[in-house]
């Protein structure tokens, strides 16, 4: 008599596993925030603002709750938040609590438009610390003159 297999849920002991690649994603994370914390901190210590060093990690932990958030209504199928929101919120500079909530909830990851515009505002940000830090605001500032009359 043959013994019945029996296949594992998908994504069943999920819970169990934690999150995949911890030490690496931990690296990117850093390697990623690496260029907006100097950014902040340089403006800060210059006294040019100090809100970039307050508002980076104020709107990630709003963002890590509204994925936490989104997640608990996706699993009880009740209402959700909408996308846009949680752009809205990483684009503000949530974009690192975003990060950290879709590898710890397990949430949005797979949907590839989501990841796509996800990704294009953690660039847009990298290239905004990268004109404003490396290139003293030549880039940007010279793309966005029209708007200061420059």
């Amino acid at each position: 008599m043959a013994r019945s297999q029996t296949v594992p849920r998908r994504g069943a002991n999920r819970a169990q596993e934690g999150v995949r690649n911890l030490r690496l994603k931990l690296l990117a994370l850093a390697g990623l925030c690496l260029l907006p914390a100097l950014g902040a901190a340089q403006m800060a210590i210059s006294g040019q603002s100090w809100i970039p060093l307050a508002v980076y990690p104020l709107a990630s932990l709003v963002s890590l709750l509204l994925y936490w958030q989104d997640k608990q209504q996706a699993r009880t199928q009740a209402w959700r938040t909408p996308e846009k929101v949680l752009h809205a919120s990483e684009l503000c500079g949530g974009w690192p609590g975003a990060l950290v909530a879709q590898q710890l909830f397990r949430h949005k990851t797979r949907k590839v438009s989501y990841q796509a515009t996800f990704w294009g505002i953690v660039m847009l940000h990298q290239a905004f610390w990268v004109d404003h830090w490396l290139l003293d605001g030549r880039w940007l500032g010279g793309a966005f003159g029209f708007l200061t009359g420059n």
